[in-house]
């Protein structure tokens, strides 16, 4: 399958830069995946989709404030430094900008001082491995110095560093936000809860290969990045029990998406309590194995997230609601609408 037939025309000003005041206040596009009628709905009418007995699986991994301004010490030149990876007690892989001037034994040094790094390997495409040396907690001086890793195509400034945060974020380790996941606000989740439906999380860590292009001709010869992932015992239980009894399971992103299809798909339908790496790649042809409908926003032309999407549905309907999407003003990416795809017929509720 050819990567050109996820390509889609997108204006640049339907790119949104900021979020909005309100976090429930995006519009909704409701996808039927077996039809492909679209419907044009504002978010919170998503607790019109849902019904008793369906499961809404969320990530709750958080953000961390993982780029930071350095300076080199041996000549003062400054560099950046963005958080991939903890690669081992007090040392990360990371991406450096300008990468050039940054060797092994290299020392930057951050915040007056506070934090400093040493260079002790080097890695493709910018990367390299840092040992970082501080007096304190590190977490608490990468709050203070650090600054939210916004995606490239974000190029206004954030004033406020929560909203790159899901309200219901706990598990530290991400390069970057579960995005879908931003448009809830505690009070909407507990209105979800109230309808009795079941409001549960898995943990996956968001790497900055969700922004690489898939730069093969074709899907199947692009390999898909690495992402750490953990699933409770109770998190579990809770999605099998559903299932069993015919509830439907929802995934709020596609980093929820691919935590559930990992683990599912390789324990014939089941969700078992894990943790792990995953390096999944959905596109059309995959079987589902535990998903029947997922939230998400709109995403880049050609990305491996779109090819999600459209596996899910059928690459036709989904390029179809994109186009509507763009003829529509819809904002997308990181801080734009939300999609919702469903199945066409509702389960008894039980």
């Amino acid at each position: 399958m050819d990567v050109h037939d996820f390509d889609f025309d997108l204006p640049e000003r339907l790119i949104a830069q900021t979020p909005l005041q309100n976090r429930t206040a995006s519009r909704l596009m409701v996808l039927d995946k077996e039809t492909g009628q679209v419907e044009h709905r504002q978010f919170p009418d998503l607790l019109n989709e849902l019904q008793k007995g369906d499961v809404l699986v969320l990530n709750d991994t958080r953000v961390l404030p993982a780029r930071l301004m350095g300076v080199k010490e041996e000549t003062g030149a400054t560099i950046e430094v963005l958080l991939l990876k903890e690669t081992g007690y007090d040392e990360w892989e990371t991406l450096v900008k300008p990468a050039k001037r940054v060797k092994v034994g290299t020392i930057v040094t951050f915040g007056d001082g506070r934090l400093k790094a040493q260079c002790t390997g080097i890695l493709e495409q910018g990367g390299r491995i840092f040992k970082f040396s501080y007096e304190g907690i590190f977490y608490e001086i990468l709050d203070a110095l650090g600054e939210m890793p916004l995606p490239p195509y974000i190029t206004e400034s954030l004033d406020d560093q929560s909203r790159y945060q899901t309200v219901f974020a706990k598990e530290r380790g991400s390069a970057a936000a579960p995005t879908a996941g931003l448009h809830f606000t505690a009070e909407f989740l507990e209105e979800i809860r109230a309808k009795g439906v079941t409001v549960t999380f898995i943990t996956l860590h968001v790497g900055l290969g969700t922004f690489r292009p898939v730069s093969a001709d074709s899907i199947e010869g692009h390999t898909m990045h690495s992402e750490y992932y953990h699933v409770t015992e109770s998190t579990a239980n809770t999605i099998n029990d559903a299932k069993q009894q015919g509830g439907r399971i929802f995934a709020v992103g596609t980093t929820s998406a691919r935590t559930l299809e990992t683990i599912g798909s390789a324990n014939n339908g089941k969700i078992v309590p894990s943790s792990g790496w995953t390096s999944i790649f959905i596109f059309p042809g995959y079987e589902f194995t535990i998903l029947d409908g997922l939230l998400t926003n709109f995403h880049l032309p050609k990305s491996t997230l779109i090819m999600l999407v459209s596996a899910l549905s059928s690459r036709e309907f989904v390029l179809a609601a994109y186009e509507e999407a763009v003829k529509e003003n819809y904002r997308f990416f990181s801080f734009g609408d939300a999609m919702f795809i469903k199945p066409s017929h509702r389960k008894e509720s039980y």
